[in-house]
């Protein structure tokens, strides 16, 4: 079938609600083991637990393992665990972030600016690095870093982030050229607008969310499974000849010249 990805093993961080957690479930319905992950163990078991109950029968198995990937020593146990579990990891999904600032860029703080650069840049790179190796050494592997639009636009609010995420971009950019010869595929997927947690304060407010369904040619806002399709398509033998590549999925926004 069509983007199988029975006998994968997959890492995806911040994997327990939002994009990560759709991006966890597809990849189980197409026969992925998946490894879950975040900070709370309460709610890695949770959902490890639901994908295990709902998809057992597409061939793959989830298992949990509680992550804050801003310490170099958790992800070198999160691999670890999972090479224990699985034996090898074929497709990492860095999508854990952070944007603990709303404002000017004249004043945030250094200790926020710090925490934005650490988490959404050095920690993906921390991680790319740790599971590389392996990947070289079958000569095959997936790197797939959930970015924002904001990577491709200024912001007035969210600066910090946006410098993060357009760093994300270049990470996948290095990563394809430097590895590509060993047949690691590297991609970003930059989402627009999406009904996450994460983004809550932004689509409950009627005003910017009204906004933003008018700059989109869809007129609407997004939701989680609509990234999760893509990461399935990137992570797959269909997807073998993308690389070094940022998709947005966004509505339509940055084309619109909205906004």
């Amino acid at each position: 079938m069509m983007f199988d990805l029975r006998g994968k093993t997959a890492i995806v961080t911040g994997s327990t609600k939002g994009i990560g957690k759709a991006i966890a479930e597809a990849f189980a319905k197409q026969g992925a083991n998946v490894v879950v992950s975040s900070r709370k163990a309460d709610v890695v078991e949770a959902v490890t637990k639901d994908i295990n109950e709902n998809h057992a029968d597409h061939g793959g198995k989830a298992i949990g393992i509680p992550c804050n990937i801003a310490y170099k020593e958790e992800l070198e146990k999160l691999v670890s665990e999972t090479r224990k579990a699985f034996g090898q990891i074929d497709i990492l999904v860095g999508n854990a972030a952070v944007n603990p600032y709303y404002g000017s860029s004249l004043d945030i703080p250094d200790s926020a600016f710090d925490k934005i650069m650490n988490v959404n840049i050095k920690s993906n790179h921390w991680l790319c690095s740790m599971v590389i190796p392996e990947m070289k050494e079958r000569r095959d592997g997936v790197i797939i870093i959930v970015s924002s639009i904001g990577g491709h636009r200024g912001s007035t609010v969210i600066g910090g982030y946006c410098i993060s995420k357009a760093a994300d971009m270049q990470l996948v950019r290095n990563l394809a050229c430097e590895f590509g010869g060993h047949n690691i595929r590297a991609n970003a997927i930059a989402p627009g607008l999406i009904k996450t947690d994460f983004a809550r304060a932004l689509w409950e407010d009627p005003k910017f969310r009204a906004k933003s369904e008018a700059q989109a040619p869809l007129n609407r806002i997004g939701e989680p499974e609509e990234i999760a399709g893509l990461a399935v398509y990137m992570a797959s033998k269909e997807g073998s000849f993308l690389t070094g590549q940022t998709i947005s999925v966004d509505g339509g926004v940055t084309i619109s010249g909205g906004g």
